[in-house]
């Protein structure tokens, strides 16, 4: 059964009454001794204090990777010898006194779309097996430069679209489920605590699906505030890269290292620095908060009650909701599937595909036959899908003008079974229509939105909620986000996985 807005409404004000988990949730494992398990910001804190090295923690993170990665298949590639030469670097600067940031001595991981200097990026491909680039991307950079401990490169569906040639990763939750994707072993190695932050991209919600089903923050910031030169393309024009991670501080301690100007990255925008953990402690009370209607249409009814619940509670922080209007975008052409994302992909692959097509999957190859003899007369279409998606990238900002934020479930279902997923390739049907995200909407609006954990289905899987903001406003999306999750607590909450967690016999 699917549940329509005016059912979810319903289940709305009947969950109202649990809407503020009880803060016993914090506590709900033992106090574990095991750092790898501490949120970014705490062990940042403890770095810095003298109270812990970045040896120990990327011995732990690493200690984590070979007991779980067997179970999850989150990382293609464990820069196991760099990640204990990065730390001992970095310890040896704290001893001399010098501190990089919050960031400094903190194991993160990478999507393997994301260039590093001399480890290959594979793109989830066989066609890039052996592909190891000279220089890293703009991100992996800023990351090294703030301190960060390069860990490890995550898997990921194939250039961030269909098929998975490295296997599906599992849900830490519930080693039946998916993960989510694209950014799939992104989402599953914060969630299990095999590093402390992760960078995934985000196309069309490829950070914000896997930040929902594994029960983590998950944030997509304004078109071009974080650059993604270095970075294997999907659609130039939607793709986002953002940062994975256990709570909301640690969220805004990752945008404040990776945002900011490349003037060789086509899509980066000058903006002002900000300081975004800053922003998190401004008042949320005065915020007024949006419902787009279609959002709430055909959602799972367990994803209705756990975000009716979490609505009712963002209702009881600020000036409560109101229904708002969500412009059209299908005369962009930028839709999923659409022939503007189509074109920009195909630009990217057409010289490889031409020159080896067998090593791309089926589904891809698949995709590249079929439009192929066709991308030539998409010229003028794709050029009058840019026209509207600049127009209404300008315009997009009039929808908040009678609100502050919208917010609404991140996906319309519950992380499927890997059995389901690999049978389709696609969500469990049945499911009509068979939009199941309500991200990809705001990729093509370019406005930040952050998905973060809002409770659980009676069967344990997590559900995700999305805070969306307009253009730069990311210091309003982080700041609610954050009140919510002191007054809920979800993000203490930890997965029951377990050394003797049994692999469940899934084809995946």
């Amino acid at each position: 059964m699917k549940i329509t807005r005016r059912q979810f409404a319903g289940l709305a004000a009947q969950a109202a009454l649990i809407s503020l988990a009880p803060r016993s949730l914090r506590a709900n494992s033992p106090a574990a001794p095991d750092p790898a398990t501490l949120p970014l910001s705490e062990a940042s804190a403890l770095l810095r204090a003298g109270k812990l090295t970045a040896r120990e923690l990327t011995e732990a993170c690493l200690a984590r990777i070979a007991t779980y990665n067997p179970k999850l298949n989150a990382f293609i590639t464990v820069m196991t010898e760099d990640a204990r030469a990065q730390a001992d670097g970095l310890d040896a600067e704290l001893r001399a006194g010098k501190w990089r940031g919050p960031l400094h001595g903190i194991p993160v991981g990478l999507k393997d779309l994301i260039d590093t200097a001399g480890t290959r990026t594979t793109g989830g491909s066989l066609l890039f097996a052996g592909r190891v680039p000279r220089e890293d991307a703009t991100v992996t950079q800023r990351l090294k430069a703030g301190g960060a401990v390069i860990i490890g490169k995550t898997n990921l569906h194939e250039f961030g679209m269909s098929g998975a040639y490295y296997g599906l990763v599992r849900n830490p939750w519930n080693l039946e489920h998916y993960s989510g994707g694209s950014s799939s072993g992104s989402g599953a190695a914060v969630c299990a605590s095999l590093c402390h932050g992760a960078l995934g991209t985000d196309t069309g919600g490829s950070v914000r699906g896997p930040a929902a089903y594994c029960g983590i923050v998950g944030l997509k910031a304004t078109y071009g505030l974080i650059p993604t030169r270095g970075i294997i393309p999907s659609a130039r024009s939607l793709d986002h890269c953002g940062p994975l991670t256990r709570t909301v501080e640690d969220a805004a301690m990752m945008l404040g290292q990776l945002a900011g100007y490349d003037e060789l990255d086509i899509s980066s925008v000058e903006h002002p620095a900000e300081d975004y953990v800053a922003a998190l402690r401004q008042p949320v009370a005065g915020f007024r908060l949006g419902l787009p209607p279609q959002c709430f249409d055909r959602l799972d009814p367990e994803v209705a009650r756990v975000a009716g619940a979490a609505i009712e509670a963002l209702a009881r922080l600020t000036r409560g909701t109101k229904s708002v209007v969500l412009p059209p975008t299908g005369a962009t052409g930028m839709d999923p599937g659409g022939p503007g994302q189509e074109a920009e992909y195909y630009a990217y692959h057409e010289e490889f595909f031409r020159q080896d097509a067998s090593k791309y999957m089926l589904e891809e190859r698949q995709r590249f036959a079929a439009d192929a003899p066709n991308h030539g007369g998409y010229a003028a279409n794709y050029a009058r899908g840019l026209w509207e998606l600049q127009k209404l990238r300008r315009t997009i900002d009039r929808s908040f003008t009678a609100i502050d934020l919208m917010v609404m479930p991140t996906r319309q279902i519950l992380a499927p079974r890997l059995d389901d997923f690999q049978r389709s390739n696609a969500d469990p049907t049945p499911h009509e229509p068979r939009e199941t995200s309500n991200c990809d909407v705001f990729n093509v609006y370019g406005i930040p939105a952050v998905s973060i954990p809002c409770g659980f289905s009676r069967d344990g899987l997590p559900v995700g909620l999305q805070i969306v903001g307009p253009h730069f406003a990311e210091g309003k999306v982080l700041a609610l986000a954050h009140a919510y999750e002191r007054a809920v607590g979800w993000e203490r909450k930890l997965p029951p996985l377990r050394p003797d967690t049994p692999m469940p016999p899934t084809a995946a």
